[in-house]
């Protein structure tokens, strides 16, 4: 299956999951009709991660997940959550079984089987940096767990803790307090990282590919900084190979088109793209979607093409602000044209095409009632099909500059534009992503052997007859209203 520009929907399992549920039983994932896969093909998407998946421990849910901070975040999603609501987070896990509410082994691979006839392929988590605080692993293997000291206990409760006469680390992102439901593995240990690579080889028979769980934690360098403290206790030296190079290099060995995706901040995405990711998050565009220009964005569409290429762009995920109220209706529906139509792979969010408001917390196992916003819906649905396209897919990008009608006009400072060619077709886009009228003059070669070229608006159910040499040499003039959007067809 091609994975070129990949795009990608993304589901929480287990909330999903209950809209199938009927008054005799509660829904499994066999139990989703074909029409609702074959609705995502249809709208263009070639892979499905299903985030969630994995067994978990819910008997520790009043233990962890009960917090203040956690509660004020529940109230605010679902003002009429009880107890029974709270079922704990998916990135806590117990083993890589899967939770046998969605699924067993035998049926996930009959499902697995299902998806890829349909063509799509299946994307699962890998959560690479803990298992749960009491998980299995830990019980079974604690040698391969970040260990600490009384010292390190006494000094720091919130981020060690003893368990089974050991005492271990929580597992953290530096910059903010540890997750106390979980346990840190340690990569400095040999046994550590061909326990995890052993892992990945069990995921990788039942699944196309993985999303890997913040994945720069693990780095060396990373990992030194944020554990220099328990890493000198046990006089462990930093490795001399990364641990993805080594697992990715393993992995793609036995299957060679196995997908690899890496949650990543920090500007460490080039970084991550080098041990061998075929994709890492794009958060860098959806910030300068968010908070710059145009400009902002149009310089970060510049970057190189090995980068562009194995870029994920989404403007929601199940850890982000709903687009509808991060962006409002108009910037929110400039910024998917933009994702779904430019270089690198493509994730959507359940629920965004909907018009979906509310974040909800991911250790909630129900979602609120919200009306559909059709005038989002009806968006998505138009701009999912014009742009699942063979010239967007297999073709090549560029980007054209959007220059100045003159008069002392300068708003085509605001305006985005880029083009794909494919086979003598072309897939031309200009968006104003500004909240003015905005104007500009867009040089291309359309490289016909025409004089005029007729230019098919998909997105406005437009056409527009124009001289090819002008286009050329003095550019098609474009005026757009805010967030305004041409989607041409050549």
């Amino acid at each position: 299956m091609h994975t070129f520009n990949l795009r990608v929907f993304e589901i929480n399992t287990r909330i999903w999951l209950r809209r199938f549920d009927t008054a005799k039983k509660k829904a499994k994932l066999l139990d989703v009709p074909n029409e609702y896969w074959k609705n995502l093909v249809d709208l263009g998407f070639q892979a499905v991660w299903l985030m969630g998946i994995w067994k978990t421990l819910p008997e520790y849910v009043n233990e962890f997940c009960m917090k203040e901070y956690l509660i004020d975040e529940y109230t605010k999603a679902l003002n009429d959550w009880t107890e029974n609501d709270v079922i704990g987070s998916p990135y806590a896990i117990d083993k890589y079984e899967f939770d046998p509410s969605i699924t067993s082994a035998k049926d996930f691979l009959k499902f697995k089987e299902k998806l890829n006839t349909l063509g799509l392929l299946v994307i699962l988590d890998f959560i690479p940096n803990h298992f749960h605080a009491y998980s299995s692993v830990v019980r079974e293997h604690p040698e391969i767990f970040l260990q600490g000291n009384e010292n390190l206990l006494n000094s720091d409760k919130h981020t060690y803790y003893k368990f089974n006469n050991h005492i271990l680390a929580h597992g953290r992102d530096p910059f903010f307090p540890a997750w106390e439901d979980t346990a840190q593995l340690n990569y400095f240990n040999p046994d550590t990282r061909k326990f995890m690579i052993s892992q990945l080889e069990h995921i990788s028979k039942f699944s196309d590919g993985v999303r890997c769980d913040m994945a720069m934690l693990i780095v060396n360098n990373i990992f030194y900084n944020t554990w220099t403290g328990a890493i000198k206790l046990q006089n462990y030296t930093i490795p001399q190979k990364e641990f993805w190079q080594e697992a990715i290099e393993k992995i793609k060995s036995e299957i060679p088109n196995f997908i690899f995706i890496a949650e990543v901040y920090w500007n460490l995405e080039w970084d991550l793209q080098q041990m061998g990711f075929d994709y890492t998050y794009d958060k860098i565009l959806l910030d300068r979607l968010q908070y710059d220009d145009a400009k902002g964005v149009r310089d970060h569409l510049k970057a190189e093409y090995d980068y562009q290429v194995r870029s994920l762009r989404y403007i929601e995920n199940h850890d982000e602000i709903r687009s509808i109220i991060k962006f409002g209706h108009n910037k929110a529906k400039a910024a998917a044209a933009i994702i779904t139509t430019t270089i690198g792979g493509q994730l959507i969010f359940d629920g965004q095409i909907e018009g979906k408001r509310t974040r909800l917390p991911i250790q909630l196992g129900r979602e609120p009632y919200e009306q559909i916003d059709l005038e989002i819906k009806n968006f998505y649905e138009k701009l999912l099909h014009i742009t699942h396209d063979e010239t967007i897919l297999y073709g090549d990008f560029k980007l054209l500059e959007a220059e100045s009608i003159g008069y002392n006009d300068f708003t085509n400072i605001n305006i985005i534009s880029y083009i794909w060619s494919y086979n003598e077709h072309y897939f031309w886009v200009i968006i104003n992503y500004s909240d003015i009228p905005s104007r500009a003059r867009i040089k291309t070669n359309l490289h016909t052997d025409y004089s005029n070229v007729i230019l098919n608006d998909l997105f406005n159910d437009k056409t527009y007859t124009r001289d090819a040499n002008e286009i050329k040499d003095i550019g098609l003039y474009v005026e757009l209203k805010p967030y305004g959007m041409h989607l041409f067809k050549v």
